[in-house]
């Protein structure tokens, strides 16, 4: 994948999965009067351990998990098939009407493979960015439980 690629296939999994940026946040409340200074401490802590058990890092940027498929797109299927029906027109018939209907057909016949084959690729491409956001996003949430189990346990209310 080149990196215009690459790069718009990130941004657009933040702007997804982070899009929300709201609902991403989470709001600490001191329980037992921590200090400002010991809850930095801690929420630092406490991000080294989530990370650490989660595998996920939220302060890296987005990564896929596999590469991007390849796809081939087809082009002028109703020319190749126009000439291919012209050819087998000539070669089974004798009139120019023969020859002209076959090419028709046979364009038609190409056209329409050349759009299945392509909507084909493009659903494998729309089929790998959504198991790439799902995928991002689990292991985002699975993050977000780490800190916020790692924080409660220090005494802190997490919302």
């Amino acid at each position: 994948m080149n990196n215009t690629g690459r790069n718009a296939l990130l941004g657009l999994l933040a702007l997804t999965v982070t899009g929300q940026a709201g609902s991403q946040d989470v709001f600490i409340y001191p329980q037992k009067g921590q200090s400002a200074e010991q809850q930095n401490k801690d929420e630092y802590e406490c991000y080294q351990w989530a990370r650490e058990n989660s595998g996920f890092d939220p302060m890296a940027a987005p990564a896929t998990s596999s590469p991007r498929p390849r796809t081939q797109e087809k082009s002028h299927g109703a020319l190749k098939g126009a000439g291919v029906g012209a050819v087998g027109g000539a070669l089974l018939g004798s009139s120019s009407k023969t020859t002209r209907r076959a090419a028709a057909a046979g364009g038609l016949i190409g056209g329409v493979r050349q759009h299945q084959h392509n909507s084909r690729e493009q659903q494998r491409v729309d089929d790998w960015e959504q198991r790439e956001t799902s995928a991002y996003a689990n292991n985002r949430s699975n993050y977000n439980r780490a800190y916020a189990a790692c924080l409660e346990g220090r005494g802190y209310t997490v919302k």
